[in-house]
C-alpha cells in the first residue's frame, strides 16, 4: 500500500466514524462573542465591517488525525496580517489557542478545517477615531475541507492559466494579508470551468505566475522547485513544502516565475492547508510531462503528511 493509500484509508475510516457520531457538535462549532454554538446556528451582526466591506483578515489552520498542525505559524501570520491592516487580535494568542483546542475536543472531529477571523468591528474607519474601533473575533471549525478531493489526488487535477482575469496587484491589496476579497479568484474559477478544468492559475498581467484560489503554485524543472515570490500569500503549506524539500536535499527557488515555465515544467503541484500537496497533471488541456504525478511531487506529498505526526510541527489534542 502506498503512503497516499495509507493516509487516505485512515482518513476515510475516521470520516465514517464521524458520520456515525451523535455528538451535536460533530458537524462543526462556532465561537461568537464568547459563546460556542453549532456551526450552522452561528450568526454575525449585519453591520460588521468584515461582512459589509471585507475589512478583515483571517487564517486557516488544520487538525489532522487529532493533531493541530503548525498552529503557532498560522497565528504568527494572523498577527502580522492584523498589524499590516491596522487590526489587533482581540484576545491573547494563548487564549485563542486554548479556545480552538477546546472546540476541537468538544466536537470529537479528528480531521478539522479551522478558521480564525478578525474584523474591523461594527464601526467603519471613515470619520472614526482609533478609540472608536473595537475589532471583532470569530472562530469556527468543521470537518476537513478539500480543494482537491482525496480520490482525485492520485491521478492529479486539471488547471488552466487564466486569460480573462489577472491577480489583483499587490499595490491594491497586499496578498500577504490573507483576505476574502476574492473577486479575481472567483472569476478565475469560472474561467476554469468554462474551459473544462477545475483549478485556475492567475498571472500578474505581465506574463508571470502568481497563485490560485486558496493555494500556492509550485513547478518542478530538472529537480529544482520553483514558486512565485510576488502577488501571493506566503503560505504555511508552502513553508512546509520548503521544509519537506530540505529533507530530500532539493533546491527551492522563491522567485519570479514566468508563465512559460509552467508549460515547460516536469511536474506541477498546488499546496494549501485544505488539501495539502495536490498534483496537477493537465494544464490548458494538455498533459504535464507524462500526465502523471511526478517523483518529486510524490516525495513532497509523503513527507508533508508525515510531518503532521512530528512533534516539531504538531501537537496532540486530548478528546
Amino acid at each position: 500500500m502506498t503512503t497516499m493509500e495509507k493516509v487516505f484509508t485512515g482518513y476515510v475510516a475516521r470520516r465514517k466514524a464521524l458520520e456515525a457520531s451523535e455528538n451535536p457538535l460533530a458537524k462543526g462549532v462556532a465561537w461568537v462573542e464568547g459563546e460556542l454554538v453549532p456551526l450552522h446556528e452561528a450568526r454575525i451582526p449585519l453591520l460588521d465591517q468584515g461582512f459589509l466591506h471585507s475589512d478583515l483578515t483571517y487564517d486557516v489552520p488544520a487538525v489532522w488525525d487529532g493533531r493541530f498542525f503548525r498552529l503557532d505559524d498560522h497565528i504568527n501570520r494572523l498577527e502580522v496580517s492584523c498589524t499590516k491592516i491596522r487590526l489587533k487580535l482581540p484576545l491573547p494568542r494563548e487564549e485563542v489557542k486554548q479556545i480552538l483546542v477546546d472546540m476541537v475536543a468538544k466536537s470529537g472531529i479528528r480531521d478539522v478545517f479551522v478558521e480564525i477571523i478578525v474584523t474591523r468591528g461594527l464601526t467603519g474607519v471613515r470619520g472614526a477615531k482609533p478609540g472608536d474601533l473595537v475589532n471583532c473575533l470569530y472562530m469556527f471549525i468543521q470537518p476537513y475541507v478539500w480543494v482537491m478531493e482525496p480520490e482525485q489526488q492520485s491521478a492529479g487535477g486539471s488547471a488552466i492559466i487564466t486569460r480573462t482575469v489577472h491577480r489583483v496587484p499587490p499595490a491594491a491589496m497586499d496578498p500577504t494579508v490573507k483576505n476574502l476579497q476574492w473577486g479575481d479568484l472567483v472569476r478565475g474559477i469560472h474561467e476554469a470551468a468554462d474551459r473544462g478544468a477545475t483549478h485556475a492559475f492567475l498571472t500578474d498581467g505581465d506574463a508571470n505566475l502568481t497563485e490560485g484560489p486558496g493555494f500556492n503554485i509550485v513547478l518542478v524543472k530538472d529537480g529544482v522547485l520553483y514558486t512565485p515570490d510576488c502577488g501571493v500569500l506566503e503560505g504555511i503549506t508552502r513553508k512546509s513544502v520548503i521544509d519537506a524539500a530540505g529533507v530530500h536535499n532539493l533546491e527551492v527557488r522563491v522567485e519570479t516565475v514566468p508563465v512559460r515555465a509552467a508549460y515547460e515544467a516536469d511536474e506541477i503541484f498546488m499546496c494549501t492547508t485544505a488539501g495539502g500537496i495536490m498534483p496537477i497533471t493537465s494544464l490548458d488541456g494538455q498533459p504535464v510531462a507524462s500526465g502523471k504525478a511526478g517523483p518529486i511531487t510524490t516525495k513532497i506529498w509523503d513527507t508533508y503528511w508525515a510531518m503532521h505526526y512530528d512533534p516539531k510541527y504538531s501537537f496532540d489534542i486530548k478528546y
